[in-house]
């Protein structure tokens, strides 16, 4: 891995880490939102270990107990680690707020992507330079009610 990758997953880790902890520290009173964004605790299972990992994200639309995420890693070359946990694995949880809901994640097709990817634009437009900065095709995900 080359020293710019391990820079940003190292920078990545640590924003997660203290986003968590100033959530925990505040008892909720602070970190729940980023900008307009409502942010979100994704419990997945690791692809490789076995083990839960959670990650602190934002998403940017929500509706109808329906949740989007966008593994944008900041315009990173990259696909996030929690995104390919979420391929492997689509049962996830998510904590929003006091509730944690079982939900599962599907990658949304070209023209889906498409259609929504103005609305998560205006939410927050810095999803619009992450795409610009890379190569990749941003994934965006929607995480709907887990049908059991």
């Amino acid at each position: 891995m080359e020293v710019k990758e391990t820079l940003t997953d190292l920078q990545m880790k640590t924003m997660n880490i203290v986003h968590k902890t100033i959530l925990t520290v505040s008892g909720g009173r602070w970190g729940t939102t980023l900008g307009s964004m409502p942010v979100v605790k994704l419990h997945t299972v690791g692809r490789k270990s076995g083990k839960e990992r959670v990650t602190m994200l934002t998403t940017p639309i929500q509706e109808d107990g329906t949740y989007v995420l966008v593994a944008s890693k900041g315009g990173d070359d990259r696909d996030p680690d929690w995104y390919r946990n979420v391929v492997a694995n689509p049962d996830i949880q998510l904590e929003v707020g006091d509730e944690t809901l079982d939900l599962t994640a599907r990658v949304l097709s070209d023209e889906e992507k498409l259609e929504m990817w103005p609305r998560i634009t205006e939410a927050y437009k810095g999803y619009a330079g992450y795409q610009k900065k890379t190569d990749r095709e941003i994934p965006v995900i929607v995480c709907e009610p887990r049908k059991d």
